[in-house]
């Protein structure tokens, strides 16, 4: 029997040993129970409009939210107050520290014989200033980088780039670089001020604002983006001849300023360390009230942890919903919590965020590996009866996840119908009224199904810290 048994500890020791990897291979599942009570939490969900009053009580009780203002304060009482208002279990504030930038006022003219006003909004991070001078128009980003060096010397540079609309938001991919290199590239070729058809989809004489960037040595110039109809109007007039425009701009960086990710949890019953993140980002742009961006994302996710909140019993794991700070201006909100929460990240198991409007959801995928494919459909399958397609392979991680997410932490992406969001992106025209309930109300029980399930499955999706790579 001693024989026997030194053996059977010989084998039992070689198995300790491989237990880490045959673990890691082990097929994560969701429970069949879990299963029901998913369906029950969709229906449920559906038949709810608390993510349409919490997004209403944000963009109404609060408003604009731009990082670093006396409203981006008020809204970090505000989602603190919301999140124990929801029944949250835990509700805490991290500090995220910024650059601050301010917009006071801006307008501009075509000057001359066909003087008349024209509609822009200065780009964020944008210098304050008046400039002068003739302007001079490209079709795109590539013709204003062939332009020789010096040949912009004191003019305006105006790129005319027209934006595709898609429902999947791709045509914001070249619309954003305009916004975000053109500025740079135009001082490289000599120009004192820099305009920008809107990076939007609509026709309405309301401009698109957004952060812009200036290449370390640069001097930044007055940058602005004109309004559609202004953008084309002032097309029509380069066709008659050249044009004096004045462009005057009060706005610019006035030291720095710290905001906080406001956090509510939902503890799980089993696993309270371990954590299913959903969430979107507080912050907004000034000129409208954040209702698609993101007042909606927010609104949507706070509610689905809370209807998670008041099932009979907790979820296994804890669902974390994460108000981020300051995404706007360059993902601040985001990195701050991938920062903070680094040696945490394996106890994260799946994030997903909602920054794209309050659009139906028609699509589910993730990052899940081979052994976490199962509950992947299992997800997909709840998801479903929704009108959502489970399409493995596609899409990526939401902004703020997407510094954790580089990192190695498993992300899913809920994609939203984003066919109009680009008429309302960053404009005057992001209110609360442009939001179907019904639309919002899916996207809550989206949300509430795939957090509770992740949150009850057996085994992980994958999240591992990602070796760094080293050069010879």
């Amino acid at each position: 029997m001693r024989v026997l048994s030194a053996a059977i500890g010989a084998v039992l020791a070689t198995a300790t040993l491989l237990a880490p990897s045959a673990a890691a291979q082990r097929e994560t599942r969701i429970p069949e129970s879990a299963i029901a009570t998913a369906s029950q939490l969709r229906e449920a969900a559906l038949a709810s409009d608390l993510g349409y009053r919490v997004t209403e009580s944000l963009t109404t009780e609060v408003g604009p939210r731009m990082a670093g203002s006396d409203g981006d304060a008020r809204a970090v009482a505000w989602a603190q107050a919301k999140f124990r208002e929801l029944g949250y279990d835990k509700v805490w504030v991290e500090p995220v520290t910024f650059p601050k930038w301010e917009r006071r006022a801006e307008h501009a003219q075509v000057l001359g014989a066909h003087a008349q006003p024209l509609a822009l909004t200065a780009l964020g991070g944008s210098p304050g200033g008046t400039v002068e001078a003739e302007v001079v128009r490209f079709a795109d980003l590539a013709a204003l980088e062939a332009a020789p060096p010096g040949s912009l010397a004191g003019k305006i540079a105006f790129v005319d780039y027209r934006m595709e609309r898609a429902r999947d938001g791709s045509g914001y991919g070249p619309g954003s670089r305009v916004r975000s290199r053109a500025p740079s590239v135009a001082i490289t070729k000599g120009a004192i001020g820099f305009l920008m058809r809107s990076a939007g989809t609509d026709s309405h004489r309301q401009p698109h604002t957004g952060i812009t960037r200036f290449d370390d040595g640069l001097t930044p110039i007055p940058s602005a983006a004109l309004s559609v109809p202004d953008a084309a109007q002032l097309t029509r007039l380069l066709q008659r001849g050249p044009q004096q425009v004045r462009m005057s701009l009060d706005c610019g960086w006035t030291g720095t300023a710290t905001s906080y990710n406001v956090i509510g949890e939902i503890r799980g019953s089993k696993r309270p360390n371990e954590v299913v993140l959903i969430g979107g980002h507080l912050d907004s742009w000034d000129l409208g009230t954040g209702a698609v961006d993101d007042g909606a994302g927010v609104g949507l996710t706070m509610a689905a942890g809370a209807l998670i909140g008041q099932l009979p019993k907790a979820p296994a794991r804890t669902v974390r919903v994460v108000a981020f700070a300051n995404e706007e201006q360059g993902l601040y909100g985001g990195k701050a919590y991938a920062q903070q929460h680094a040696k945490a990240l394996r106890q994260h198991q799946l994030a997903a965020e909602s920054d794209f409007g309050a659009g139906r959801i028609y699509a589910y995928s993730s990052s899940a590996p081979a052994y976490a494919q199962r509950a992947d459909r299992q997800i997909a399958e709840v998801l479903a009866p929704l009108g959502i397609a489970h399409v493995p392979g596609e899409g990526g991680p939401g902004p703020d996840i997407s510094p954790f997410a580089a990192d190695g932490l498993a992300w899913a992406r809920l994609a939203q119908d984003g066919s109009d969001y680009f008429d309302l992106h960053h404009t005057p025209d992001d209110t609360f009224d442009k939001i179907d309930p019904q639309a919002l109300a899916q996207n809550v029980a989206a949300y509430a199904v795939f957090a509770y399930l992740a949150a009850q499955a057996e085994g992980d999706f994958g999240s591992a810290p990602k070796e760094a790579k080293t050069t010879d």
